[in-house]
């Protein structure tokens, strides 16, 4: 394989933004690439043109203006009343101050759970040997806010540092949960949700009720059998639809409202808008950089070919064409597998998941006589920007069902016509996945009830006995 052919391949399968910082780091490192100054100047002109426009239009507007006199009447002087340069002073400095202390109160971005309750920890008094302690128990906090560790084992850890009792240990925890966010280092979901409950009022006859149907039934709420719910708790339906209401806003996993994840941009790689009836495909032209050789620099190579210096500018000329020559060549791949996947699912950017045609890599690799690893890189973490929203190349991508009458069906739409059928069902009689396969089936699509199962699952929708709900 060429150096070439290396290059252009791993070209193909970077992402826009991982190209972007490649193109960024090739003109740094070869002096014979630069920026492509033309649509930079074009785009400063407009905007000075811009600027001119509205320079102008103020100008008219002042002269339309009458003229306001310099010496204008007023009560006092301003010098006798106010200090002028003190004030100045002093608000600088109350803004300066300011400006430091919200910056020294915002949360770092991305910070985890763990961060950002040992930042409290260390606002807060606290002895070394409870610091000491938070520390051991916030190491043993899951992302979801969970203590995975006994309270046993940590303390046997700490024995051979510090000498302290297990009640310590379980104060240090106890005080851990009322940290921020509430709920947070619970060893189960019974004692998460209780932590919460301490925010309310004790006296409130629901909030004690709520309590009791956590403390003593939780397997009954887990498993959505309300009608033995009324019996245990003596309740009617609608008292017990409250209570469940009250529930359902307590949060079971309290680790998750401290997020660890930074946002991930997507620069769309194609535009796919419809023509006069037609779906048409566009590149993307704004999503890298516009980069030329330096003319400058390419004569001085052919009029100084010879010596090392040469050299070295005739290797930087070459290296040059071969990446413009890559970077054309991912162009019009990306333009090609866009298309030909826009073609082939022209219905489900008409109708819908539902109109999602089966495909698979072979079909676009035979029909544009490309192998199908090439397939593989074009469509990864590259996106296609259509009216129904922003998707990934490989979402295109889905095995499929047979249909009765001989035909096929992918696997995107039958998911979609299982999300169709669960939102429209009846909330206190939710289909079960045999029911679900008895609709597809009548429908024309032989699924069995394990595969409407596997594709629920896919889609994190739960059983039927778990999306059971009162009136």
């Amino acid at each position: 394989m060429t150096p070439q052919l290396q290059q252009a391949i791993r070209l193909l399968q970077l992402s826009t933004l991982d190209l972007q910082t490649e193109i960024q780091q090739t003109l740094e490192e070869n002096p014979l690439l630069e920026l492509d100054e033309e649509q930079l100047s074009q785009e400063q002109a407009s905007e000075q043109s811009e600027t001119e426009i509205a320079a102008s239009d103020q100008s008219i507007d002042m002269e339309t203006k009458q003229d306001i006199p310099d010496d204008m009447p007023v009560d006092s002087n301003w010098d006798e009343i106010y200090d002028v340069t003190t004030a100045t002073a002093s608000n600088a400095q109350a803004s300066s101050d300011s400006n430091n202390d919200f910056l020294e109160n915002q949360s770092l971005e991305g910070n985890t759970l763990a961060e950002h309750l040992l930042w409290q920890l260390q606002n807060t008094p606290i002895s070394e040997n409870d610091l000491l302690i938070a520390i051991a128990i916030i190491d043993g906090i899951n992302d979801d806010g969970y203590l995975t560790e006994s309270l046993e084992d940590i303390h046997q850890s700490l024995r051979d540092d510090i000498d302290i009792d297990y009640d310590e240990v379980e104060a240090v925890l106890h005080r851990i949960q009322h940290m921020d966010p509430l709920g947070v280092g619970a060893r189960d979901l019974k004692e998460c949700l209780l932590v919460q409950l301490e925010s309310y009022d004790r006296n409130d006859p629901m909030i004690a009720d709520v309590r009791m149907l956590i403390s003593e039934h939780l397997d009954l709420l887990g498993a959505h059998d309300y009608a033995r719910l009324q019996r245990k708790i003596r309740r009617n339906e609608q008292e017990l639809q409250q209570l469940l209401s009250f529930i359902q806003s307590l949060n079971p996993r309290p680790g998750s409202l401290i997020s660890n994840n930074t946002a991930e941009y997507i620069v769309p790689d194609i535009y796919v808008r419809k023509v006069k009836g037609e779906w048409v495909v566009e590149l993307n032209q704004d999503a890298a950089p516009k980069i030329r050789i330096n003319e400058l620099y390419a004569s001085h190579v052919k009029g100084n070919g010879r010596g090392q210096d040469g050299a070295r500018l005739r290797n930087s000329l070459q290296e040059a064409r071969w990446f413009l020559k890559s970077l054309q060549s991912r162009h019009e791949t990306l333009y090609r597998v866009g298309n030909a996947i826009v073609q082939r699912q022209r219905l489900f950017l008409e109708y819908g998941a539902e109109g999602m045609k089966p495909m698979v890599l072979r079909d676009i690799a035979e029909e544009l006589d490309m192998h199908e690893s090439t397939i593989s890189r074009v469509t990864t973490q590259k996106y296609m920007h259509t009216p129904r929203g922003v998707f990934e190349f490989k979402y295109f991508f889905s095995s499929h069902v047979s249909t009765a009458d001989g035909g096929e069906c992918s696997a995107t739409a039958i998911r979609a016509m299982i999300k169709k059928l669960i939102e429209n069902e009846n909330p206190q009689k939710p289909l079960s996945d045999n029911k679900i396969s008895g609709f597809l089936v009548k429908e024309g699509i032989n699924v069995a009830r394990r595969t409407v199962a596997k594709y629920r699952e896919s889609m994190s929708i739960p059983p039927s006995n778990e999306r059971k709900r009162l009136a």
